[in-house]
């Protein structure tokens, strides 16, 4: 090894730059989760032998580039040095360019080995270990020093050139951000507040809960310190993750203001900060009904000798929303999904859903820890990483899927699905499950536990079916693929079962059962994600109480909680409680009346436009009816199931300035928070309930859990989950300094003090 190094990259980075080529291949394989793949390099490290060193670190320099990584073992008594990689069915499915990469793996340890050891030769060693059946096919090869030595020379200098690139973009990011000024003359109020509180947890590495009011600017009141920091704290990257499609725009916009669109052009000089918008592949993907492959699509076919191009066209370019991606990959005739994989290891800001950081393959997550990367997380409206986790943490079968797909699967699947469907009817026999509706038997229940029985059925139905595809990529009939993906995600989790989750079973009619495995407190699984971060802030307008969602999210112990002091005025927001109407279920029918008579008199009092949320489309129908028949003068539009994208947008562009009517929408639904309609455009809101989840034997079960870990069953399953929907309803009124409006809250419970007690503080409440 040789030369004072300037730059680092990881011994896998550096390999998937220098040895991938030939086509994409992402043939029907389904890929070994991260956490079988770990237990995978764990079983294969227990057979060795006595001495054997497992996660073994290796560095070494050449001319200006620090290579790093853990090897994943090493037996000094038989000089041997391995890769290990976990797979799934035949390995003669696998494309020779991937082979070709777990080569060059294993040789740039081999080099680094050799180097700081003093050795004259080494035994290089592929493991392939199937994580069905445990066995194991090695692979060797005997290599000398030199030769080792050599080929990591040759793989340095192929990365010379972009080593020395990324060093001098990095400074000039550096310098560029270490002057970047606020681009506004000021800051809004609370928005500097907001900026300071995030620039100290970036300061300091820590996790930051803050939240802050609707209308003061927070996308890029966290940015911007961010990106100060982003220098001085020696951060590598910053992520700013959304829950929706609406907040990774605004992300953009806020990013455009800072200057980071203009700074790059194909024609000029690259640009100081690149930023990558990440899309969901049924989004980016050209060709939505062909495989990824060479074979099947263009996009595909000779890939990687043309990703060198395209990603250098990238880079310059520098912003990478999804339509300017698009267009570098289509100039260079690559996948534009893959493309977006690839610059998220090159790009400094990347900006997409939360699902990749938190999900159990978090694209961000991982290049993180395979790069030791130091980044910032940005979490945007992070009220909603509760109910997101759980789901990404939760899984569901479907009888009905395995019914349709016995009556077409080959031949070959027909004992594996069979005994999976014996077990399907022998669950819901034991269960004691009736018909959806049928008196005195449930059609819900909450199991005491994992069906291991079905589990194992299903792991075989999984294998069956790798194994067939593997053999007969041609027969991946979409319902095949859905009962794969299905049997994958579930029997992952069952592996993780645990008091964060529940097993239960819901039966919608005859042959119509649905398992579920659900997650209830994802802290388990977002604690670790949290600690990799080096600095995490959440933010939101509805963040309160603080111990909630630390709870809940795992936070770590020594979490801030900031609070930002609302700019606006009482004197903005007339806020009326009805202690007079009753919201609860048994009460429904009586609520009708004065329910509509609210809302014609401050229609009448006050026209322009409002919106009125409810707990569920049947009330919403039952009080749009009764004030259509009782008052047919005013304009009113409503929220419908199933809504799509386009009627989404007709239905907000209805509240256009000068205009007027009542808009009725669900709460917690797509108009309950993440739209904006400033001044006109919305001048008050009545909220017909208090928000509560169902009470049902699921909530019931969700409660009992969360009282036995946290002893706050009912306020974490029922009343701040409530709340935090209300807030955030009433929130879409007051967008900025110069709004005045109305909210009535319409259940006797919010006149109640504790209720009162978590309801916004400038509020002043009549």
């Amino acid at each position: 090894m040789s030369g004072e190094a300037g730059y680092r990259v990881a011994v896998r980075a550096l390999c998937d730059f220098t040895a991938r080529e030939g086509d994409l291949d992402h043939r029907f394989t389904p890929a070994p989760s991260a956490r079988e793949g770990i237990a995978g390099h764990a079983l294969v490290a227990r057979r060795r032998g006595e001495g054997y060193e497992a996660e073994l670190p290796l560095s070494g320099a050449f001319e200006g580039v620090t290579v790093g990584g853990r090897a994943d073992g090493f037996d000094p008594a038989a000089n041997r040095l391995e890769e290990v990689k976990t797979h799934r069915g035949r390995l003669e499915r696998m494309a020779d360019n991937q082979r070709a990469l777990h080569w060059a793996q294993v040789s740039v340890y081999g080099a680094l080995l050799c180097a700081e050891r003093g050795l004259a030769s080494l035994t290089l060693a592929l493991v392939y270990l199937d994580i069905t059946t445990g066995r194991e096919t090695v692979l060797t090869r005997e290599a000398s020093a030199t030769e080792l030595q050599a080929f990591f020379a040759t793989q340095c200098r192929r990365f010379l050139a972009w080593a020395a690139q990324e060093a001098r973009h990095r400074e000039r990011r550096n310098g560029t951000l270490g002057e970047l000024a606020f681009p506004h003359e000021r800051f809004r109020p609370g928005q500097r507040d907001l900026a300071e509180s995030v620039y100290k947890a970036a300061s300091t590495g820590s996790c930051l809960l803050v939240q802050a009011p609707t209308g003061i600017g927070k996308t890029l009141g966290t940015l911007f310190p961010l990106l100060k920091a982003m220098p001085r704290q020696g951060l590598d990257r910053v992520a700013f993750l959304t829950m929706k499609t609406p907040g990774r725009r605004l992300a953009l916009d806020a990013l455009t203001v800072l200057g980071a669109r203009g700074a790059g052009s194909p024609d000029v000089a690259p640009a100081a900060l690149r930023v990558l918008e990440l899309t969901a592949r049924d989004k980016a993907c050209e060709y939505p009904d062909r495989a990824c492959h060479g074979e099947a699509c263009p996009l595909a076919s000779g890939f990687y000798d043309r990703l060198p191009a395209a990603r250098q066209a990238a880079v310059a370019r520098g912003w990478l929303d999804r339509e300017a991606l698009r267009q570098v990959a289509l100039d260079h005739g690559i996948c534009p999904y893959y493309l977006g994989q690839e610059l998220a290891r090159w790009c400094d800001v990347v900006v997409g859903d939360v699902n990749h950081w938190f999900d159990a393959n978090a694209l961000l997550h991982g290049l993180a820890r395979a790069n030791g990367w130091r980044l910032g997380l940005l979490v945007d409206e992070a009220h909603n990483l509760v109910e997101r986790a759980r789901g990404m943490y939760s899984a569901e079968l479907d009888q009905r899927r395995l019914a349709r797909l016995r009556r077409e699967a080959p031949g070959a699947l027909a004992r594996p699905l069979g005994r999976l469907a014996r077990q399907w009817q022998a669950l819901v026999r034991e269960a004691g499950m009736g018909e959806a509706g049928e008196p005195g038997r449930p059609a819900y229940r909450v199991l005491d536990g994992l069906p291991e029985g079905m589990v194992a059925a299903l792991q075989g139905v999984a294998s069956a079916i790798t194994e067939h595809l593997g053999e007969h990529p041609d027969q991946a009939s979409l319902a095949l693929q859905e009962l794969l993906f299905e049997a994958l995600a579930f029997t992952r989790l069952a592996e993780s079962f645990g008091e964060h989750s529940l097993c239960d079973l819901a039966r919608h009619g005859r042959g119509r059962a649905v398992l579920g495995l659900r997650n209830l407190v994802p802290a388990d699984f977002l604690a670790p994600r949290f600690a990799a971060a080096q600095s995490a802030v959440l933010f939101s307008a509805t963040l309160s109480p603080a111990h909630y969602h630390r709870d809940l999210l795992g936070l770590p112990a020594a979490t801030v909680w900031h609070e930002v002091a609302s700019p606006f005025a009482a004197e903005q927001l007339e806020v009326r409680i009805r202690a007079d109407i009753s919201t609860r279920l048994r009460d429904r029918e009586a609520s009708l009346s004065p329910i509509v008579a609210e809302l014609a008199g401050q229609y009448r009092r006050r026209p322009g436009h409002y919106l009125a949320f409810f707990s569920s489309f049947a009330y919403l129908e039952a009080a749009l009816a009764r004030l259509q028949a009782a008052h047919p003068e005013i304009p009113v539009r409503a929220q419908t199931r199933g809504m799509r994208e386009e009627a989404r947008d007709a239905f907000l562009a209805g509240f256009a300035p000068g205009g007027q009517g009542i808009g009725f929408a669900v709460l917690g639904g797509a108009f309950a928070e993440g739209i904006d309609l400033p001044g006109e455009r919305l001048i008050g809101a009545f909220i017909a309930t208090l928000g509560l989840p169902p009470f049902d034997l699921f909530n019931e079960a969700l409660k009992a859990r969360l009282a036995a870990r946290f002893g706050r069953g009912d306020d974490y399953a029922y009343r701040i989950p409530g709340l935090i929907k209300v807030v955030q309803a009433a929130g879409r009124v007051i967008r900025g300094p110069g709004d005045e409006g109305t909210v009535v809250l319409m259940d006797d419970r919010f006149a109640r003090s504790e209720v009162r007690a978590r309801l916004p503080g400038w509020w002043a409440v009549e």
